[in-house]
């Protein structure tokens, strides 16, 4: 029989968000220096990162397998 160790699951869930969000974070990074540059609202892009950095601490409540599949950066 298999069992599913469910907070090893969220270790590996949280890896692969944090592998997930990098290039995204990166991303936010430039448009916020964008904006800086030509004086535009950075709110939008500041809470997408806030939201990112968030995302592998959505792990912490999830109680089964497909609600750990379902978070994706």
């Amino acid at each position: 029989m298999i069992t599913i160790n469910l907070e090893k699951a969220k270790a590996i869930t949280k890896d692969r968000l944090r592998t997930e969000r990098e290039p995204l974070l990166a991303a936010q990074d430039l448009a916020f220096q964008r904006a800086l540059e030509v004086g535009g609202s950075t709110t939008a892009i500041v809470a997408e990162k806030q939201r990112l950095r968030d995302l592998p601490l959505l792990t912490d409540s999830c109680t089964t397998l497909d609600e750990l599949r379902a978070l994706h950066a």
